[in-house]
């Protein structure tokens, strides 16, 4: 080839068309963020979130309990004037607190089996959106308060919210189940547990799952879903009641017993 001779040069390429977005396409976009986001949400309530929730109920159980604890008069277990020695907790009656209104926080679960720091507040009323997600533990109206003769009994998440009940499937005979309120701390001890439907409201009844009997004993029942992120049963635990600690007695043993980190 002739140094001189000009080199033909072909048309330069074209840019490759960009294809027009059809409604389907754009659908499709739509649907996979849609289910990111939707992901990314479960994520967060699932794991995140609880850890969080979890912590603010736990906090704010603590600072409940160091509250009535500034308010109440100091522990003594010098004898009172009308009395030789000072009555051991098992012998003290129950202080029997009104039912409270929905939403109305009236005391503070501690369940050693769940860990030192396990102080989740419990409020009036069982619905999602005044007491079980904002709060914690509820309370079934019509049912008995704790130290009352009859069935105290409770529901609360099992996942989500901070899933107050998350672990009630590890719960031994004997683990103390303690409830404060201003006025002491009432211990139950944990008997057994069952699956039943959501239709088997005799759980709730003054002796559980025996309605036709009157009751001559006080007991807890605590409620929550199963099997986990589901709604087809309910998780049923109960205990029968131990003791009554009044607060100017000081904290009770069964606060602390067996408590993990």
């Amino acid at each position: 080839m002739d140094a001189a001779t000009p080199v033909e040069m072909g048309d330069p390429p074209r840019p490759p068309r960009r294809r027009r977005p059809t409604f389907f396409g754009v659908l499709g976009e739509i649907l996979i963020t849609v289910g990111i986001i939707t992901l990314l949400y479960v994520g967060w309530q699932m794991w995140i979130g609880d850890l969080i929730y979890g912590a603010q109920r736990n906090a704010t159980g603590r600072e409940l309990s160091e509250e009535w604890a500034q308010a109440a008069p100091a522990p003594t277990s010098e004898p009172t004037a009308s009395s030789s020695a000072s009555p051991t907790p098992a012998a003290v009656e129950p202080v029997v607190l009104p039912e409270p209104a929905d939403g109305e926080v009236f005391g503070i679960m501690h369940i050693p089996r769940f860990g030192a720091d396990y102080q989740v507040p419990m409020a009036g009323g069982v619905s999602r959106p005044v007491t079980l997600d904002p709060i914690g533990i509820g309370h079934y109206p019509g049912t008995k308060m704790p130290g009352e003769v009859g069935n105290f009994a409770l529901a609360a998440h099992r996942t989500t919210y901070g899933k107050p009940f998350n672990r009630i499937a590890e719960l031994r005979v004997g683990d103390a189940i303690v409830v404060e309120t201003p006025d002491g701390w009432y211990t139950y001890r944990f008997r057994t547990l069952e699956y039943v439907t959501p239709t088997e409201v005799e759980v709730l009844s003054p002796v559980p799952q025996a309605p036709d009997t009157p009751a001559g004993s006080r007991y807890i029942t605590l409620t929550s879903c199963s099997p986990m992120f589901a709604m087809t049963e309910r998780i049923v635990a109960y205990g029968v009641f131990d003791s009554f600690t009044p607060r100017t007695a000081g904290a009770p043993a069964s606060l602390t017993e067996g408590a993990t980190a």
